[in-house]
């Protein structure tokens, strides 16, 4: 059984996705991180840097204790090696599929966080700052479009990469983009969504969060974008 700490965010997808692909069991614990439970000094012990998703792992490769992971890319990894699944057996492949993995989490996932901020977040609108990253994000997607413009997935099978880029493509309006400047990217946007296990995924999403998106309250923003070393340190003693 694994544990999956979880809140409604394209980082928390990639988990229910992998999940619901391979069928392994698993529990939720939602963590409502406009309320700030991602501070909780339980959750701190096995998510150190307070942020969702996050698991633990009762039954682990070889057995032993339960194995805790955080951070969304090293889960995906965890689980594609626990199953032998989403990740190709060969050097080649495997590498591959893990050089896309971490495009999406040191590019694609980070400049569309920030792209999201400042458009849609921050209250004071900055030009530079939004043209900054919108048009980083179009970089990216059209980095995505010619890589899937001759092969059907990123990596060439369906994978473990996949998996952790299509949440954030998902919101592409949002992101300002066009998504028909994109061809190859709305081919595989439309195949991913269609999977039942993607569908099994983002359902659940609207059972633990029926009331995604809309404007942050003053307390949510305070909580989201206002913390320091200090709220660290405060949950911790």
């Amino acid at each position: 059984m694994i544990d999956l700490y979880y809140w409604t965010t394209p980082n928390g997808h990639k988990i229910t996705i992998f999940l619901e692909e391979t069928g392994l069991p698993y529990k939720i614990f939602p963590v409502n991180i406009g309320k700030g439970e991602q501070f909780a000094k339980s959750f701190l012990t096995f998510s150190p840097n307070n942020r969702i998703p996050a698991m633990i792992d009762h039954d682990p490769p070889g057995g032993g204790a339960p194995i805790p992971v955080f951070e969304s890319g090293a889960m995906l990894l965890y689980l594609a090696d626990k199953t032998k699944k989403f990740i190709a057996p060969d050097l080649r492949g495997r590498t591959e599929t893990i050089e896309w993995l971490f495009w999406q989490m040191a590019n694609l996932g980070p400049n569309s966080g920030q792209n999201n901020h400042f458009s849609n977040y921050a209250q004071e609108k900055i030009p530079y700052a939004m043209d900054r990253y919108r048009n980083e994000v179009n970089r990216l997607y059209g980095v995505l479009d010619r890589r899937l413009a001759d092969h059907e997935y990123m990596a060439g099978a369906y994978s473990i990469a996949d998996m952790a880029t299509y949440p954030w493509i998902v919101p592409h309006e949002r992101q300002g983009q066009n998504i028909a400047d994109f061809p190859h990217i709305k081919r595989w946007l439309e195949a991913i969504k269609a999977r039942p296990a993607v569908e099994r995924a983002y359902a659940k999403a609207k059972e633990i969060n029926p009331n995604l998106g809309g404007i942050r309250t003053a307390e949510e923003r305070a909580i989201l974008f206002g913390q320091t070393a200090a709220s660290v340190q405060a949950a911790v003693r």
